[in-house]
């Protein structure tokens, strides 16, 4: 006797009683096996899976992120411009560096990161409440790492700014620290606040900053965030001990940033123009690698900015202005 499963496994088949007097001459004939027919419909199925998943494949290249894709995504070298502020007579000076904030517009001012406050967030046409807000993080993030962390502030490092910087700004940013020039794109005061260490050292860590940011939609692919930032810094002589007289340092920093998709998703951004005002300083003094505050007791050098070539192509314009007497302490 032989079981149900064997005889349908059988790769033979009996004709039936009908069959058979239908004059076929077989008795039997060949069964199709049923793993066959199993086997290609596997096949098929993995073929179309193969094709919905190339298709999603190129579709996320040709559309990355819901980018339009008739936008072709350019970043442009950074631009940045500095202007020098020299005071009217001698830097004040105090050796309690709370007493010359609370005599100065600063004293309004908050301590740190606090300065710099997020507004109130509203999508775009296309770009949601989360990106937008992700895009003012960066911005602000960015001015935080740049001009109220002690590291970069002395000069010793820059690193922790570049990992905000997008991949396609990188060779310019380096090349800013690596071979810095005055021409309005590999200044290293452009894209960061920094005191040379040899000469200056902060007296409080606690520097006071008031800033605003605005995020708008530049195009169907691009966010810009403007920021206006003013950061105030209490210095001493680098070798001078705590008691020796400090002194306020004024930079206020207009940047504008703008973020596409990629920059959105990486946590990057682009750093468009970057304009510094900056003093007490005087206006001779080269400001390319590092600021160059007056401190306390000091007064500016009689003199005009450097000359600036005209048929230079390129160069930076030389610039200079006059510290207001109502700024200081």
């Amino acid at each position: 006797m032989f079981d149900e499963s064997f005889v349908r496994a059988a790769r033979i088949q009996e004709f039936s009683a009908r069959e058979r007097i239908a004059d076929h001459s077989p008795a039997v004939r060949r069964r199709r096996p049923a793993h066959r027919t199993l086997t290609r419909q596997l096949m098929v199925i993995a073929v179309l899976i193969a094709a919905a998943f190339g298709t999603a494949v190129w579709m996320g290249v040709r559309h990355p992120y819901g980018a339009d894709p008739q936008v072709r995504r350019t970043v442009g070298a950074a631009r940045t411009a500095f202007v020098p502020l020299a005071p009217v007579g001698r830097v004040p000076g105090d050796s309690d560096p709370e007493a010359l904030y609370a005599h100065s517009p600063a004293a309004r001012f908050e301590a740190g990161a606090s300065g710099i406050p997020l507004p109130a967030v509203r999508g775009t046409a296309h770009f949601s409440d989360s990106q937008v807000t992700a895009a003012l993080i960066s911005a602000r993030s960015y001015l935080v790492r740049s001009s109220l962390y002690p590291e970069v502030l002395t000069g010793r490092q820059y690193r922790p700014v570049r990992p905000l910087i997008d991949s396609a700004q990188l060779d310019q940013f380096d090349r800013s620290f690596t071979r810095p020039a005055a021409d309005g794109r590999h200044a290293p005061t452009g894209w960061l606040v920094r005191f040379d260490p040899a000469r200056v050292r902060l007296a409080d860590e606690r520097i006071r900053a008031r800033g605003t940011l605005r995020a708008a939609e530049a195009d169907p692919a691009t966010l810009e965030v403007s920021s206006d930032a003013v950061f105030v810094y209490a210095l001493r002589p680098a070798q001078a001990a705590d008691g020796t007289a400090a002194s306020l340092f004024t930079v206020r920093r207009e940047i504008v940033f703008r973020l596409d998709h990629e920059d959105l998703r990486l946590g990057q951004l682009q750093l468009v123009s970057a304009r510094a005002e900056a003093g007490p300083e005087s206006c001779g003094d080269d400001s390319t690698g590092y600021l160059q505050p007056l401190l306390a007791g000091r007064t500016a050098r009689p003199g005009t900015p450097r000359g600036t070539d005209p048929y230079r192509t390129g160069a930076e314009a030389a610039l200079c202005g006059t510290l207001a007497p109502g700024d200081r302490p």
